[in-house]
């Protein structure tokens, strides 16, 4: 009986230690309808949320990430899934599954993260247009130490999105596409003779993204106003973001 108790206190001790050195996420659905955001993670990471689940207006969910872990979350909009779990979304879509395996297909806003392996060291975190922009999204710390910056984009960018970069859906624009994503050119992609900081320059398509989200990645390079840095935080992640407050 001493042993089963002590095992038992061991057990319990590394259970709350494991718990105290996690990263709890929030995820929050502002939007007036209803999201099915996706997560995916890197470096073979534990799987957050299952990949993907649907999360109604006004709801949230709190998922819980171990300490060194990495990956994105983004949301996906009109999609309609069978009872298997196959299905499509009109954006942000995984390969037509709610659990998602791979990343969400472009244009979709991310929320990017890279999770120190201790509460003393940073976290890593973004809000990207890389990919394009479906719906908004802000990421806010919450109990860190540091800078802790808001990273988001609250502005509806396809309300303002140029012709050439909508992605439309029953005659509304449903997403923006990114420059690289619709005209596959070195100097939008950052590739080839622009592969690095210094040859690849921000055009006036990233520019449009900056002045209307000047929190974000609006292209590759746009690292120094757009990587956020914090210690010891858990994160609220914010669809349909109307405020870094």
């Amino acid at each position: 009986m001493a042993i089963t108790s002590w095992c038992y206190l061991l057990l319990l001790v590394f259970s709350l230690g494991s718990l105290a050195n996690a990263t709890f996420f929030t995820l929050q659905n502002l939007c007036s309808y209803t999201i099915w955001p996706g997560t995916l993670s890197g470096n073979g990471a534990a799987t957050l949320g299952d990949g993907g689940f649907v999360l109604s207006p006004g709801s949230s969910i709190q998922l819980q990430a171990p300490p060194s872990w990495s990956g994105r979350f983004w949301a996906r909009t009109g999609c309609k899934f069978d009872d298997s779990g196959a299905g499509k979304c009109v954006t942000g879509d995984c390969g037509g599954i709610l659990k998602c395996t791979g990343g969400g297909a472009p244009p979709v806003t991310l929320a990017e993260f890279t999770i120190a392996s201790n509460h003393n060291d940073k976290d890593f975190y973004d809000v990207s247009l890389v990919d394009g922009y479906n719906i908004g999204l802000g990421v806010k710390a919450l109990g860190g130490s540091g800078d802790c910056q808001y990273a988001g984009c609250q502005e509806d960018l396809n309300g303002n999105c140029p012709a050439e970069l909508q992605v439309v859906d029953s005659g509304s624009v449903v997403a923006c596409k990114s420059a690289c994503e619709a005209f596959n050119a070195p100097q939008f992609c950052c590739t080839g003779d622009h592969s690095t900081p210094q040859s690849c320059s921000p055009t006036q398509y990233s520019a449009l993204f900056k002045n209307a989200c000047p929190t974000a990645y609006s292209y590759a390079y746009d690292d120094a106003t757009s990587t956020c840095t914090c210690s010891g935080s858990d994160y609220l992640i914010t669809f349909c973001s109307k405020g870094s407050g």
